[in-house]
Formats: C-alpha cells, sequence, structure tokens
C-alpha cells in the first residue's frame, strides 16, 4: 500500500512558480505583440508598457493622478467602511431596524453605480466628492452585510449566560458578539477595500479630471495604448498592495484577539 505524503511545499516554492508564470505570460506576450502583426495600438509589448510606466514615472505625470485616486479611494474607504460597520450592528442588535431598514439598503445596491454617477455629478459636481462617494456606496454593502452576520453567530448558550451575569447589551455587543464576528468582519473589510478601488477608477471614468481612470480615458482619446495599460499597472498594484495590507492587519488582530482569550 502507498503512502501519500501531507507534507506542504515550501511557501518559496509557491512563489517561485508564480514568478516563473509571470514571466512566461510576459515572454508570450512580447513574443505575440512583436511576431502576431498586431498594431501597438491595439496590444502594445510589455516592453513598451514598462518604457510608458517609467517615463510618466519618471516625468511625475503619474504622482498627481496616483494621489487623486487614493484620496478618493481613502474617504470612500473610510465613509462608508464605518456606515457599514455602524449600520451592520444597528440591524443586528434591533430586528424592528433590520425589518424596516432593510430593503432599502438592498434596493440601494441592486442599483448600479454606474448609473448613479451621472445624477453625483449633477449634484456635488466633477471631482473628488462624486468619486468618494460612488466608492463608499460600493464598499458599503460588503461589511455592512459581513458585521450583520457575524454579529449573530454568537452563541445561544454564552447569550443565556452573559443575561444570567447580568451583563448590558453594550458589553454583550462588545465582549461576546463583535470578537465572534470578527474574522467574518474583516473578511468583509477585505472585499470592501478591492471594490473600494473599482469604485475610485469607475467614479473617475465619469467625474474627474484627474486620476487614474481618468488616464485612462485620456490615453483612449489620444489612442496612446501603452499608456492605458501603464495605468492599469498602476491600478492593479494599488489594488495588490492594499489586499496585502488588509491581510496583515487580520493576521494582527486575529493574533492579538486570540492572546486575550
Amino acid at each position: 500500500m502507498t503512502t501519500v505524503s501531507t507534507t506542504a511545499a515550501p511557501p518559496w516554492r509557491h512563489r517561485a512558480l508564480a514568478a516563473a508564470l509571470l514571466l512566461a505570460l510576459l515572454a508570450a506576450w512580447e513574443w505575440t505583440a512583436r511576431h502576431a502583426g498586431l498594431s501597438a495600438l491595439v496590444l502594445p509589448a510589455p516592453s513598451a508598457v514598462a518604457a510608458a510606466l517609467w517615463t510618466g514615472m519618471r516625468s511625475g505625470y503619474f504622482l498627481p493622478h496616483l494621489g487623486a485616486t487614493l484620496h478618493a479611494l481613502g474617504l470612500g474607504l473610510a465613509g462608508g467602511g464605518v456606515a457599514g460597520l455602524l449600520t451592520g450592528a444597528a440591524l443586528a442588535e434591533s430586528p424592528l431596524l433590520e425589518r424596516v431598514l432593510r430593503p432599502y439598503v438592498v434596493v440601494s445596491q441592486v442599483v448600479p453605480k454606474l448609473a448613479l454617477a451621472p445624477l453625483f455629478v449633477l449634484w456635488f459636481g466633477f471631482g473628488t466628492a462624486s468619486t468618494a462617494l460612488i466608492t463608499g456606496l460600493i464598499c458599503f454593502f460588503p461589511l455592512m452585510e459581513n458585521t450583520l452576520t457575524g454579529l449573530r453567530q454568537a452563541d445561544p448558550q454564552r447569550l443565556q449566560l452573559f443575561r444570567m451575569l447580568g451583563a448590558t447589551r453594550w458589553q454583550t455587543l462588545l465582549r461576546l458578539k463583535l470578537p465572534i464576528a470578527l474574522p467574518t468582519v474583516l473578511a468583509g473589510l477585505r472585499m470592501a477595500v478591492v471594490l473600494a478601488l473599482v469604485g475610485a477608477v469607475v467614479g473617475e471614468f465619469i467625474g474627474a479630471s484627474q486620476g487614474l481612470g481618468a488616464v485612462i480615458i485620456a490615453s483612449q482619446g489620444m489612442m496612446d495604448t501603452s499608456l492605458m495599460f501603464a495605468a492599469l499597472v498602476l491600478i492593479a498594484a494599488i489594488g495588490l498592495l492594499l489586499y496585502q495590507a488588509t491581510l496583515l492587519i487580520e493576521r494582527w488582530l486575529l493574533r492579538a484577539h486570540a492572546g486575550t482569550d
């Protein structure tokens, strides 16, 4: 009888495989762009994209656009995140509020945000305010839904024990429900961070003259596909960095919480 080894591969091997896959994809892309007879307007080679990215960073062209995107993203994520957390906690603590407000919350989320963008531009003008509002609306729902779900995962026997010990609703929320809900809430935060970047870029497509979304629209008008890909590379880099930062915060909070148990 053969035995199957269950020893996990070391992390460096996974990273090496991922890096090799990336290099292979870039090499295939470069070869296709150079030898398949495609115009650079349709598919620029990675080397051309890298040159556009380097030129834009070196000349300072991308810096104000990076700042504008990060500013709108930060405002929208903070506003939408706090609103999502508070609304989720309120709905979890009050069945009456949930029955009254939840249909309105759901309706507000099923309407495509892209369709609301022209209205926001009409009400708040072009610029950061409209973009941050779209971003906040997009990242609100994951945090609200995950907070609501997480706060309802408390063990009924533990809830009964807290009632017998005379704990107030606030004490029960802080010392029992919130620690149990923490992994679910943090999973919602991960989703919100990724969606916030999508919201910021989509908002800039319509209502901004600065930002990486505005760069993409401008490069489309100039038929500069390399610049468009360079902006997409920056957006992907921001998304990856934010996601990794969220993972680090999640590990730190869960480890700190486990240490206090």
